[in-house]
C-alpha cells in the first residue's frame, strides 16, 4: 500500500505549527529578550535553519505568535451584532475566554507580558485595528443600553472586566493555585469559574 506524501503546503503548515508551539513555551519561560531561536529549534526538534526559512527573525516569529493569539481570542466576537441577545452572547463570550485561560494559559501570559512592557510590537495594532474592533463592539453594547436590554454601564469597563477577570486565571495562575491550596485546577474548578463570573457580570448588567 502506497503512503500518501505530504504536499508542500501541508509540510509548511505542520512545521509552522511546531515552531509556534515551541516558541510559545520559550517566550513564556524567558520573555522576548531572553528567548533563543536555538532553544526554540531544539524544543520543536527541527533544524534552526527551518525557523529562518519560515520566519525572518525572532521579532517576526514573536509578532506572528501574538497575531495567532489575538485571532483565536477575537474570532467568536468578531460578528457581534445589535441583533444578538445580550445574555446569550455575553454568557458565551465569558465561557470562551475562560476556556482560553484553561487550555492556552501561555498565550495569555505572552500577551500580558507584551502589554506590561509597553506593547513595543503591538503598539501600532492597538491604536489601529484593535481600536476599530473595540469601537464596533462598544457601539453594539451602547445600542443594547439604549434599547433597555441591559442596564446603563460603561461598555469599555464591561469588556475590560471580562478580559481581566477571565485572563486572571491564566496570567496569575500561581497566585490562584496558592489561594485554593491546590497543585492544579480541574474541570470542576473551571466550571465554577464560568458559573461565578457569568453570574457576577450578568447581574452587573441587570441580566438575571
Amino acid at each position: 500500500m502506497s503512503v500518501k506524501k505530504e504536499s508542500v503546503g501541508q509540510v509548511r503548515q505542520r512545521n509552522v505549527a511546531l515552531i509556534l508551539t515551541a516558541a510559545k513555551t520559550e517566550f513564556v519561560s524567558h520573555g522576548f529578550k531572553g528567548a533563543s531561536i536555538k532553544r526554540i529549534a531544539e524544543r520543536a526538534n527541527i533544524p534552526r535553519a527551518n525557523i529562518h526559512y519560515y520566519f525572518n527573525d525572532k521579532t517576526d516569529l514573536y509578532q506572528q505568535l501574538l497575531t495567532e493569539i489575538i485571532v483565536s481570542w477575537n474570532t467568536s466576537f468578531d460578528t457581534l451584532s445589535i441583533d444578538d441577545d445580550p445574555k446569550t452572547i455575553l454568557t458565551a463570550y465569558i465561557h470562551e475566554k475562560i476556556m482560553h485561560a484553561k487550555h492556552d494559559p501561555d498565550g495569555s501570559k505572552i500577551f500580558a507580558s507584551e502589554v506590561i512592557h509597553g506593547a513595543p510590537i503591538l503598539k501600532d495594532y492597538l491604536h489601529t485595528e484593535f481600536k476599530q474592533w473595540l469601537d464596533e463592539k462598544i457601539t453594539v453594547i451602547e445600542t443594547w443600553i439604549k434599547q433597555g436590554q441591559i442596564d446603563v454601564v460603561n461598555p469599555h469597563h464591561l469588556l475590560f472586566l471580562i478580559w481581566s477577570s477571565t485572563q486572571h486565571y491564566a496570567d496569575f495562575s500561581v497566585q490562584i493555585l496558592a489561594g485554593f491550596g491546590k497543585e492544579t485546577m480541574n474541570d470542576d474548578d473551571f466550571d465554577d469559574v464560568v458559573h461565578s463570573l457569568t453570574s457576577i457580570i450578568l447581574k452587573g448588567c441587570g441580566l438575571a
